[in-house]
C-alpha cells in the first residue's frame, strides 16, 4: 500500500495513520548496536525507528510490511560496518588486576 518516511526523530505518523494502521496488538523487535533500531509490527503495518540516524518509516500493506524486516536488518548491518564495536568484552578485567569494590575475588 505504501511507505511513509519521516526524516527526523520528532516527526511521526499522523493521527489518521496511527488509527488506521497502528491499532491493536503489536510486537517489538530490536536490531543493531544496543538495540537502537526498533521494528514494531502491527497487523496491517510495521513501524521502523532508527534512533542512530533519527529516521522513522511506516510500512503499510502486506508487501511493504515484509520489506520492513529487510530494511531493519540492512540498517543494522550498515551501522555495524560504519561503527564497529571496539571491544565487545569491555566489562572483563585484565589478568593480574584486583577486583573493584563490590566484586568477588576469584576463589
Amino acid at each position: 500500500m505504501g511507505v511513509f518516511r519521516y526524516e527526523n526523530r520528532y516527526a511521526a505518523p499522523t493521527k489518521e495513520q496511527r488509527e488506521r494502521y497502528m491499532a491493536g496488538t503489536s510486537e517489538e523487535r530490536h536490531f543493531g548496536p544496543e538495540g537502537q533500531i526498533m521494528l514494531i509490527e502491527y497487523r496491517e503495518a510495521a513501524y521502523l525507528k532508527d534512533d542512530i540516524e533519527g529516521v522513522r518509516i511506516l510500512f503499510t500493506g502486506f508487501r511493504d510490511k515484509q520489506k520492513a524486516r529487510e530494511e531493519a536488518k540492512r540498517r543494522a548491518e550498515h551501522h555495524q560496518k560504519k561503527h564497529p564495536q571496539k571491544n565487545p568484552v569491555a566489562a572483563g578485567k585484565r589478568e593480574g588486576e584486583e577486583p573493584k569494590a563490590g566484586e568477588n575475588k576469584p576463589g
